[in-house]
């Protein structure tokens, strides 16, 4: 037979297949599949529909090995990685099943299926935490219940009581980590940090609603705060020299080397990263991150280091302190976002700054000037461009907010070693 003969053929059985399974013949609509397959042995269709007559008769290796071939035909649709990873879980190969959900939410991080299944798959290998996450973003992406099908309403009521469940059992150890903690602080100095705890476990309602995840309250919304507050910028930007030779040196010897800095898994929802995520558009030279110096880094800026160590940097080990160069290669932009959270504030120091460069803070938008520090709230929306022909670098690295007191900064960093201790690491939260 000819390609165009057997293509026609194709087209005839199938429409004979779909047709006969309207009709309420099973039997015969798998057979005339069967007949699509032995011409055409790739048919994604004939292969599913196969898959999911052997699925529903309880022949799962079956089931699996069709699905699996209608996968690794197409693989551009979620729901055929779900029947891989159905197929897995009904054979008890929980490896099987979360490789084939991790393709299925690399196709489509937001598909309601694949992240239910992962929920239950981490709920019933006890991993709790990572349970919770995968249940609260099939929540997230969940219609209300009155419009989902009835099959799924089940399993999307179960994921939102785990997941309340495990909010309830979040407020109580806090609650019992932070009490003795409490003890040795004036009950006035904290009462905007009290308040910040009960808007994170979701006991009051958070009205500026700016940073991603933690949030303190009735601090000034400032776009860039006055320079005269931060009186140790002097002798940071008197170093800006030294620190400019530096990492001149450092881009000399290992520029290709230098990592992205936005780098999403391929299962992860990327937003308005898509175009920058894992780019060396916009990259970053590390010295401290999450809270630690980076030693191979370090050890090439040593004044770099010593001017940063003038900063008051906040104590959040596995998060933060943080400090960097920012790389930001010539026609490129930084698309507007938020930080995390408000406890703390971005320097930057500009370095390297071409004409065409600009960043802005809320409604301000400023220029950089070389040697020239300035301090922002990064819970503000915020966006950078460079669109010379020319690299753009900038110090960057983290404060804490002038206006916390020390009683408030020192329970955000106890705050931050519960939410450590809870969940085992520092992913799950972030303050």
């Amino acid at each position: 037979m000819t390609s165009d003969s057997i293509n026609a053929a194709v087209y005839a059985l199938q429409n004979q297949a779909i047709a006969a399974l309207q009709q309420g013949q099973h039997p015969e609509s798998l057979k005339l599949w069967a007949q699509v397959l032995r011409l055409q042995p790739g048919h994604v269709v004939a292969l599913t529909q196969v898959g999911q007559a052997a699925f529903v008769q309880g022949d799962f290796q079956s089931a699996l090995s069709v699905f699996q071939a209608a996968a690794e035909a197409d693989g551009r649709d979620a729901r055929q990685w779900v029947n891989v990873a159905l197929a897995h879980k009904n054979l008890g190969d929980e490896g099987g099943e979360e490789a084939a959900l991790f393709k299925a939410l690399t196709v489509d991080p937001g598909d309601l299926m694949a992240l239910v299944l992962r929920g239950a798959l981490f709920e019933r290998q006890g991993k709790t935490h990572l349970a919770a996450s995968a249940y609260g973003a099939a929540a997230a992406v969940a219609p209300p219940l009155e419009r989902l099908i009835p099959e799924l309403r089940p399993a999307v009521t179960h994921a939102m009581a785990f997941r309340e469940q495990h909010r309830q059992n979040l407020t109580t150890f806090i609650d019992q980590f932070l009490s003795p903690h409490l003890k040795d602080c004036s009950t006035s100095a904290l009462e905007r940090f009290t308040l910040s705890v009960d808007i994170l476990l979701g006991r009051k309602q958070r009205f500026d609603a700016q940073p991603l995840r933690y949030f303190v309250p009735q601090l000034p919304v400032v776009e860039f705060f006055e320079r005269s507050r931060f009186p140790w910028l002097d002798g940071v930007e008197a170093a800006t020299d030294h620190i400019r030779d530096e990492f001149l040196d450092v881009l000399r010897q290992d520029e290709d080397h230098i990592p992205p800095y936005i780098t999403y898994g391929q299962d992860q929802p990327v937003a308005q990263w898509a175009e920058l995520n894992h780019s060396p558009r916009w990259s970053a030279f590390h010295l401290v991150k999450e809270g630690k110096p980076v030693p191979e880094n370090a050890l090439r800026c040593p004044r770099t280091m010593a001017a940063w160590a003038l900063a008051p940097s906040p104590d959040q080990p596995g998060r933060t302190p943080v400090a960097m160069i920012s790389l930001l290669k010539p026609k490129t932009r930084i698309p507007p976002h938020v930080g995390a959270s408000n406890a703390r504030l971005v320097t930057h120091l500009p370095l390297i700054v071409p004409p065409g460069c600009g960043f802005r803070v809320g409604n301000t938008t400023r220029e950089w000037v070389p040697g020239k520090a300035w301090v922002f709230d990064d819970t503000l929306q915020h966006e950078a461009w460079n669109d010379s022909d020319q690299l753009r670098a900038v110090m960057i690295f983290d404060i804490w907010h002038p206006d916390l007191n020390a009683d408030e900064r020192r329970m955000i960093t106890v705050l931050n070693s519960a939410l450590t201790a809870f969940s085992g690491s520092v992913e799950a939260y972030d303050v």
